[in-house]
């Protein structure tokens, strides 16, 4: 591998290399050779080996290497946020804020687990009866490259605090953040073959998947390819969490403080240059308040400067990649030529880079493009809705079910649309957001099974019933 020089020989299409690409300049800057069968199998063998020993550790064993973890990510917090500017465009100060949130992560759990995991007493006709969470071995994360350092821990330390190991496969165009996550653990003192990094092209993961020694799989991702690992996994008779794509609705009812609304509207749809599964993408305003909105977006939105995303400066980085940006572009026309008004943005700027501009669409109705599909990017969609009826009709219209937010003065009626809406979370009158302490994870095309949380722990355990004798008089 090759770090931090860039390398003009090979090409991203090559099956056996891994490039990155930084998307400000669209350069190559580094390159990882891809494992080759034998790599992959030995990791997996080392995984299961590991497994055996990791296993029988206590919980405060396993405590002591995550703290040990989080120390080191906040130790190195600006090298490896870097790899994360470099490589998929995060603008430094949010990635120094997601390696933060990682070793926020891996404390929490390493203060929880026990608790989340405590054996359950259950009466029954048994003299004793309990049910108690173990682990299931090797488990499997597929990741994307959004948020490289955050979901790996949203993987790994639920899954090591319960007594797995984790083998990690990371998207293709972050492998230094990949072996970055790896060192991290490393230098921790993890027992060898506890975490490990597949440097894989995404079509060889399916032998891994199928591999018997994996027990389970993480997947985040596109729904499509969602799809295709549930399908592999289910073959196989093994559990996955889904973690898929998401059409959020934001429901601005006529009573919200409209301030306040305009600006966590504004950070929701922006973070991360867009590119998140939980933003705000489709803004529903009540109809006495749509002008008055339109106007305090397109002013939030109009502080915001898109440029180098190593300039502290700058508040929106380059799309990940150019068919990514490509594909965000034809959404705005398409939903532009619909009929759609752009009150900012929505042109492709010239020079190097896949940059794209802050872009507020008002007028959107339900049949224009940016209304049913995801979008992707710094794209603020405004949809009109005559009355709050309509505006729950409106966010329940897609066929995605992971994040929404309702925007109201009287937060017993938030509280009661939130029960209306089919998604796998909910904030009131807040931001959508990932949080160690709760639980996060989709419905319909969004996905199933839940991280985070007590209940994301459990995902990767055998609750085991256990019943002792005799039975009681």
């Amino acid at each position: 591998m090759t770090l931090g020089s860039t390398v003009q020989n090979k090409t991203a299409q090559d099956d056996n290399v891994l490039t990155a690409v930084n998307p400000a300049t669209g350069k190559v800057v580094h390159q990882f050779d891809c494992d080759s069968a034998a790599d992959v199998e030995r990791k997996i063998a080392k995984a299961q080996d590991a497994y055996q020993l990791w296993r029988k550790t206590s919980f405060a064993e396993r405590a002591a290497l995550l703290k040990k973890v989080a120390s080191i990510l906040r130790e190195k917090n600006h090298e490896y946020g870097e790899h994360m500017t470099v490589e998929m465009g995060k603008p430094v100060q949010e990635s120094l804020g997601e390696v933060e949130k990682a070793a926020w992560c891996a404390e929490h759990y390493a203060d929880n687990a026990e608790s989340y995991l405590e054996t359950e007493v259950l009466a029954s006709d048994a003299t004793k009866s309990y049910v108690q969470y173990m682990p299931l071995g090797p488990v499997l994360g597929i990741l994307p490259w959004n948020a490289p350092f955050w979901l790996a821990f949203r993987f790994c330390a639920p899954a090591l605090m319960a007594g797995n190991t984790c083998l990690m496969k990371h998207d293709p165009h972050v492998p230094a953040c990949a072996r970055a996550i790896e060192e991290a653990l490393e230098l921790a003192g993890a027992p060898d073959g506890l975490f490990q990094s597949l440097y894989l092209q995404t079509p060889a993961v399916e032998a891994v998947i199928r591999d018997d020694r994996v027990q389970a799989v993480s997947f985040t991702g596109s729904s499509r390819g969602g799809a295709a690992v549930a399908s592999i996994a289910a073959s196989e008779i093994k559990p996955a969490v889904l973690e898929l794509g998401g059409s959020d609705p934001c429901v601005v009812l006529a009573d919200a403080d409209k301030e306040k609304a305009a600006e966590i509207i504004r950070i929701s749809r922006i973070i991360n240059a867009g590119q998140s599964c939980i933003a705000a993408k489709r803004i529903i305003v009540e109809a006495p308040i749509y002008d008055e909105m339109v106007d305090l977006i397109e002013k939030q939105l109009a502080t915001l400067k898109v440029g180098d995303p190593t300039d502290k400066d700058n508040h929106v980085g380059p799309i990940a990649r150019p068919d990514l940006r490509d594909n965000l572009h034809r959404q705005v026309q398409e939903t532009i030529d619909q009929g759609a008004v752009c009150v900012m943005g929505g042109t492709l700027p010239d020079g190097d880079g896949y940059f794209y501009p802050v872009t507020l669409l008002k007028d959107v109705t339900p049949d224009m493009c940016a209304y049913r599909e995801e979008t992707f990017g710094p794209v603020a969609v405004i949809i009109k809705a005559d009355n709050a009826a309509q505006a729950l009709e409106m966010a329940n219209d897609t066929p995605y079910g992971l994040g929404a937010s309702v925007w109201t003065a009287d937060t017993a009626k938030g509280e009661e649309m939130a029960r209306e809406i089919v998604a796998g979370q909910v904030s009131v009158n807040g931001i959508v957001k990932t949080d160690p302490r709760l639980p996060s994870g989709g419905v319909k095309k969004s996905g199933y099974g839940r991280e985070l949380g007590p209940h994301g722990i459990r995902e990767f355990t055998n609750a085991q019933q256990i019943w002792v004798g005799p039975v009681k008089s």
